[in-house]
């Protein structure tokens, strides 16, 4: 069977930086508090007019000039988000036509901080059963315009920030380089722990102004019971992923976490005993950003000059759902 590898990698965060101090004038809190809490410094927030698409494009061509390729090339796209230019159809219909070429299919993966890794999974699948040759995983997020910026919102708008990361995933020409293997989660028993409520399909209408009185319109989050459940599960699928290849943690050069709180990732990486500096960190300067913080980190990782040919990297996500996941890639 055809391994699949990563061609090309790319990413785009907005220009405007939005501070710890900036959102203290806001709502009640400080600097101090968001760092304690989370390790956030600044994010980045798309400016009014700028679609999710517009800064998965970006990514996209990136990525794209990486692998030495054109959007032409490309023979189908899986887009992870769960803040979508509208309700539906799906962004990747929406980022094919800006891309400028037709008739390739589309997909939307709604999996959340787990987005890309689910992408990224199927690509590989579709790779190595010769179903097509060039895909472009990307991950693209607008928090922005979905948080609520009051003292009742603050404990999930100074988590999250906007951006775009892809990457082309083709045939690798080397056997032994490559995606390893995939391993997804998930437990819907925790379905409501951090959920959006908005389009509540049971009602009818499905948005009613006593919806939006009641605060439906922003997301809500146990950060408590999140934190709890991450730091189990994300130890135990890297666990799994590394022993169905026959390796061990110290094998691992570089972990690339889903950047959904430091806390987390310092919590797991301790459980593990690995070395906090091979867990790679950008969340004091991007927030969450969901499904795009993979393929950014990614997209760092390499030009930081962490990642080179031969190194064994990991990716390892988990977010709502609870969905959590871990791929394991030779580069």
């Amino acid at each position: 069977m055809i391994r699949s590898r990563i061609l090309g990698v790319g990413r785009y965060l907005p220009e405007r930086r939005v501070t710890n101090l900036d959102l203290a004038k806001m709502f009640d809190t400080s600097d101090e508090w968001i760092r304690q809490r989370t390790g956030i410094v600044e994010r980045r927030f798309a400016d009014e007019g700028v679609y999710c698409s517009d800064l998965a494009l970006e990514a996209s061509r990136e990525a794209l000039k990486s692998a030495g390729m054109s959007a032409a090339d490309l023979d189908f796209v899986i887009f992870a988000t769960l803040s979508p230019d509208h309700h539906f159809p799906g962004n990747g219909c929406y980022l094919q036509p800006k891309l400028g070429i037709s008739g390739i299919g589309c997909m939307d993966i709604r999996n959340q901080c787990s987005g890309f890794l689910y992408s990224l999974a199927v690509a590989d699948a579709f790779v190595r059963i010769g179903m097509y040759r060039r895909i472009l995983v990307v991950g693209a997020e607008v928090h922005s315009s979905g948080l609520s910026f009051t003292d009742e919102g603050r404990d999930v708008s100074v988590i999250f920030g906007d951006g775009a990361g892809a990457v082309i995933v083709g045939p690798s020409d080397d056997p032994a380089r490559g995606i390893l293997t995939n391993h997804l989660h998930a437990d819907g028993a925790f379905a409501d722990i951090l959920r959006l409520e908005m389009f509540d399909i049971s009602r009818k209408p499905c948005l009613t102004h006593e919806m939006l009185d009641r605060g439906s319109l922003w997301p809500k989050m146990k950060g408590k019971e999140v934190f709890r459940v991450a730091v189990t599960r994300i130890p135990e699928v890297i666990d799994e992923a590394l022993k169905a290849v026959g390796l061990k943690v110290e094998d691992v050069d570089l972990f690339i976490p889903h950047q959904a709180n430091l806390r987390i990732n310092q919590f797991a990486a301790a459980k593990l005993g690995v070395p906090e500096e091979k867990f790679y960190s950008n969340i004091q300067q991007y927030g969450n950003t969901t499904a795009a913080s993979l393929p950014i980190a990614l997209s760092e990782a390499l030009e930081q000059g962490l990642v080179k040919p031969g190194s064994l990297i990991m990716f390892v996500a988990f977010g709502a759902g609870f969905t959590w996941g871990a791929s394991v890639i030779r580069w």
